[in-house]
């Protein structure tokens, strides 16, 4: 890391992600601003986006504000280099339930776009057959 710090609406831009949103995930104390400026704006690091990408992420997948926040715990304790071996294990045999869980979550909204893409389909043909019909009565 580059130790520059970024403004709320700089990294809004870079993630995508609200004002709103951003503030309402350090409300909830999912990603606090690493330091705040003389003035008390929120000042954020390139971890700081790093953390806020992988939150946005799990939004689509549905997680709960606790199992983000139980996610973003393993993979920081994960990135420590005090935790230990069999805490490490541990860790890693969490992280690997999470992963069930976003390739489960995962199939389901392949299987919902596919139905959705399927009704597309069948409204086109539905649209076609009407517009061909209408070509033929004039």
């Amino acid at each position: 890391m580059d130790g520059r710090h970024m403004q709320i609406g700089e990294v809004a831009d870079r993630t995508g992600l609200s004002l709103r949103t951003i503030r309402h995930y350090e409300d909830v104390g999912l990603a606090l601003p690493t330091a705040r400026s003389q003035g008390g704006f929120r000042l954020y690091t390139e971890d700081d986006v790093a953390r806020l990408l992988v939150i946005k992420r799990m939004k689509p997948l549905d997680f709960t504000l606790e199992e983000m926040r139980d996610l973003l715990t393993i993979l920081d304790e994960l990135q420590s280099a005090g935790t230990d071996e069999g805490t490490r294990a541990d860790l890693v045999k969490r992280l690997a339930v999470y992963r069930t869980l976003v390739e489960e979550r995962c199939a389901k909204i392949r299987a919902r776009l596919s139905d959705a893409e399927q009704f597309s389909a069948e409204l086109s043909a539905e649209l076609r057959e009407h517009r061909e019909h209408r070509e033929h009565r004039a």
